[in-house]
């Protein structure tokens, strides 16, 4: 019997537990670069996981402490519970738990990627508003080899929404979509994208917090399920030069007391000022928060002209060539989709970051400038000038650096990730420098 400690949502996951037979509990949360970490305990063990945490070592984890301060603790979330659709051992049901991570005297760790939303998510709701985030990561399914390594041989030769038996993966997608839905997703749309084995699946918006949990979940299932049809799934944004990477599309909006706070049905495209205001925001931080959306090397491989994704700093109705992309939606669906994001960031860190940059223009009254609904890939640098349309950065190198030089988004991510962040960043433009490709031997090998 729990004792007077245990909170009613604890409670009913213990019987939840006790229910469905469930043997183990994974306890995750994620390191700085976004990686699903995980510590298996029984499950007799949940309800000192309520009271009382489950330590472990932080000093192990990238981004988080040193070796002299390494005892952590992690503490469940009840609101995350899910028995996993799939068992290691069929005789033993276990479930997942994610947690937030505190030091040994209980305290938040604010180095926490979860912890540092949260923190975000404070502020708005300070200013009366909750954040309602639509999240649509696309992945490619590629082929393994004999040894079950992976490759870069796209299982299909679907395209954008073709079916079987051009869309060899449709079965596979119906696979995942049962296995989210048995974890509790709502599942919308999933179709083939562009590009040769490639893939989306769209689930219900959420709150932010909800939708960073769905999204860390959402990669593990889609892995899961594909290494059980022996296949490999990435989210890598660009595994194939010269076709479509991979994006995070990210729908956004603002609600309050009376509901969705970016609607206006008196504006051309029904948003309301407060929502002008949040999207001048973005489009102001845009160059420092692209080190978070997109962190690695090859995201930038996907941020160029000619593949449908944004490269241009400036918002629009009608074409895909901006960051910013108002749909046609009104009343409670008004809302606009920031495009520049891809699934290999940090959901937490991803959205603290741009929330933080959305809230900084309510609070200086930014103003987005008009839309822009020519095809900015057609502009010459003197018409973009007068546009004042500026780039995102090119590599993630300068994006560390506009990262670093922007007190709004290092604030939004704290003093704790932001050095931590930047370190691994530099690290890896830095190796990244270093490394001879075969790109390059090809051309000068033999020619030099």
């Amino acid at each position: 019997m729990a004792n007077g400690n245990i909170t009613s949502e604890e409670q009913s996951v213990l019987q939840q537990i006790e229910e469905e037979d469930v043997k183990f509990l994974r306890l995750q949360f994620t390191d700085i670069t976004g990686t699903v970490k995980n510590v298996a305990v029984p499950a007799s063990q949940a309800e000192k996981a309520f009271e009382e945490g489950i330590w472990f070592d932080g000093s192990s984890i990238e981004g988080f402490v040193r070796i002299q301060e390494s005892d952590m603790r992690l503490e469940p979330d009840p609101e995350t519970f899910a028995v996993l659709p799939w068992r290691s051992n069929s005789d033993y049901a276990s479930a997942r738990l994610i947690c937030d991570v505190a030091h040994t005297d209980g305290t938040p760790f604010a180095g926490g990627p979860r912890q540092v939303l949260k923190s975000v998510l404070e502020r708005v709701e300070e200013m009366g508003y909750t954040v309602s985030i639509g999240p649509e990561p696309e992945f490619f399914l590629f082929k393994t080899d004999e040894e079950g390594n992976a490759t870069t041989i796209p299982h299909d030769k679907g395209g954008y929404f073709d079916l079987a038996p051009k869309d060899l993966a449709s079965d596979v997608r119906k696979e995942i979509i049962f296995t989210l839905e048995d974890m509790g997703f709502e599942i919308e749309a999933s179709h083939h994208e562009v590009a040769e084995g490639q893939h989306e699946i769209n689930f219900k918006y959420d709150d932010a917090l909800g939708a960073a949990d769905n999204i860390a979940t959402f990669r593990s299932v889609v892995r899961a399920v594909a290494a059980q049809n022996d296949l490999h799934a990435t989210f890598m944004p660009k595994p194939i030069a010269e076709i479509n990477g991979s994006g995070m599309h990210s729908h956004i909006s603002l609600f309050d007391e009376d509901g969705n706070a970016f609607a206006d049905d008196s504006d051309e495209f029904n948003l309301s000022e407060l929502a002008y205001k949040f999207m001048g925001g973005i489009l102001n931080h845009a160059e420092a928060f692209a080190a978070v959306t997109n962190p690695t090397v090859n995201s930038y491989k996907r941020l160029v002209p000619g593949y449908e994704a944004p490269v241009y700093v400036a918002w629009s109705d009608t074409n895909r060539s901006a960051l910013v992309r108002v749909p046609d939606a009104a009343g409670t669906s008004a809302r606009f989709e920031i495009r520049n994001p891809d699934p290999s960031c940090n959901p937490y860190l991803a959205l603290a970051a741009v929330i933080g940059a959305g809230l900084h223009g309510i609070e200086t009254d930014a103003d987005p400038g008009e839309p822009v609904r020519e095809d900015i890939y057609e502009f010459d640098d003197e018409k973009r000038e007068e546009y004042g349309i500026t780039t995102l950065p090119p590599n993630l190198d300068r994006a560390a650096d506009a990262l670093e030089n922007d007190e709004v988004i290092t604030e939004a991510l704290g003093e704790h990730v932001t050095e931590k962040f930047l370190q691994a960043k530099r690290a890896n433009y830095a190796d990244y420098k270093t490394h001879v490709s075969s790109w390059e031997t090809e051309r000068y090998l033999e020619k030099f």
